[in-house]
């Protein structure tokens, strides 16, 4: 996939110091609006009137700006053909039959649920992104502990623990590996080969901490028989999923953007959606989160201006050098503290064009940071607070003490156990 990104060290259209501090307050006001997001109104609105201001005064040359949306181009296309199939397939009945096995696999048992949820959350998160988690499968966990008459807390937690841990499987499955994935010049299927065993790793060890963290939660309970109706599976949606899967696959080994099989599994179910009338055509353009896209390229921008403002100087100064276990588990670390400082997205932009000299190692750690790490804080991801959004509207109290106190708890045990897995995984697999 594309080569390195090169950065250069700094604007020169402005006084350096005033350049730098322009970058950041801009920064600043473009993710505070995307965290608070007043009224529910788009990342956008602050966003992108932020990156023309970065231009226009000279904080990033037209060039660096031009470079960087190039950069984000694919990868933005890619997450909105991916948020397309996903809510098409939330139409086919997907997640409604994802609720009902649930519930039967749960037989009135908590604890059965909540493993339910986790193998659920984390092949859903893989495969259609951890938006679909977020938005789709966060209110179906809701409607089933409300049917099954048991604490929602536990399973709805690990909704969004799951939207970010469990999304370093596959290039897919993360804005932020798309973007790891450009850089780390691996194919599709050796992505997923090497970040396999730190996926299973990571994904056990939270729910290690879930069990223990929820134990008052997840009380013993005598089965109870679920006589409600079988899931009707979408046939239709999952073999859409599957090809497009394996197109994935094929485009990659064979040189072509993997976008294009993304954009055809999404024309494919919007075109039998339309059809049958199941949605509009607003509807799929809505579904695209254009509003979304806009941000993240503007957002790019502006992480391109801090960065060649003096950030890219200070990392490179703090970021550990070479593929040994000390050093991916320093790089994983840096990346988890910047991801809740500064939110992942520019975490990994900021991050992944200095790791990616160093190999695909290093680019790979900066993942496990930047997905892992933010289950610590709301801000830390956008999927975290997309997810507190979701709650919200169903008017569960979401304490910030109780969430903090759990990813203390998870993010080392998840995040430590996964960078060693993803060395060992290099030994064998290589980079």
């Amino acid at each position: 996939m594309g080569g390195h990104h090169q950065i250069p060290s700094r604007s020169t259209a402005l006084n350096t110091s005033l350049a730098a501090s322009l970058s950041v307050v801009l920064l600043v006001a473009a993710l505070g609006w995307a965290v608070l997001r007043p009224a529910g109104r788009s990342e956008a609105l602050v966003a992108v009137p932020a990156a023309a201001v970065a231009i226009v005064l000279g904080a990033v040359s037209p060039e660096h700006a031009l470079a960087e949306v190039e950069r984000l181009g694919p990868v933005v296309g890619f997450l909105a053909a991916v948020l397309v199939l996903a809510h098409l397939c939330d139409v086919e009945g997907l997640f409604t039959a994802c609720g009902a096995w649930m519930a039967r696999r749960a037989a009135g048992r908590p604890r059965r649920l909540l493993v339910a949820v986790f193998v659920l959350a984390s092949v859903i998160t893989a495969v259609l992104s951890l938006d679909a988690t977020v938005v789709l499968l966060t209110p179906v966990v809701f409607a089933t502990a409300a049917r099954m008459g048991v604490r929602s807390k536990p399973h709805v937690h690990a909704c969004a623990h799951l939207s970010n841990t469990a999304s370093l499987l596959l290039p897919v499955s993360n804005l932020t590996n798309l973007l790891a994935f450009t850089a780390s010049g691996l194919s599709f299927t050796r992505f997923a080969a090497l970040m396999a065993l730190p996926w299973v790793v990571a994904v056990g060890a939270e729910y290690l901490v879930f069990r223990r963290f929820f134990a008052d939660d997840l009380p013993a309970a005598e089965p109870v028989v679920d006589d409600g109706p079988a899931p009707e599976l979408p046939l239709f949606a999952l073999v859409t999923v599957g090809c497009t899967l394996a197109g994935f696959v094929v485009a990659s080994a064979v040189g072509i953007e993997p976008a294009w099989a993304a954009f055809a599994g999404a024309l494919v179910m919007a075109g039998r959606a339309l059809v049958r009338r199941g949605v509009t055509p607003v509807a799929v353009v809505r579904a695209a989160a254009p509003g979304f896209l806009a941000f993240v390229l503007a957002l790019g921008i502006v992480v391109r201006a801090v960065v060649d403002n003096g950030l890219a100087d200070a990392l490179r100064h703090v970021l550990p050098d070479g593929s040994g276990l000390l050093t991916l588990l320093g790089v994983a670390a840096l990346a988890a503290v910047l991801a809740n400082l500064i939110n992942n997205l520019p975490a990994v932009l900021v991050l992944v064009p200095l790791a990616a000299p160093a190999g695909s190692g290093a680019v790979l750690a900066v993942l496990l940071g930047v997905n892992i790490g933010p289950n610590l804080t709301y801000a830390g991801s956008l999927a975290t607070l997309l997810w507190r959004r979701v709650v919200q509207e169903r008017a569960e109290r979401v304490e910030v003490g109780e969430f903090t106190r759990l990813g203390l708890l998870s993010v080392p045990a998840a995040l430590i156990p996964a960078v060693v897995a993803l060395w060992a995984s290099l030994q064998v697999v290589g980079g």
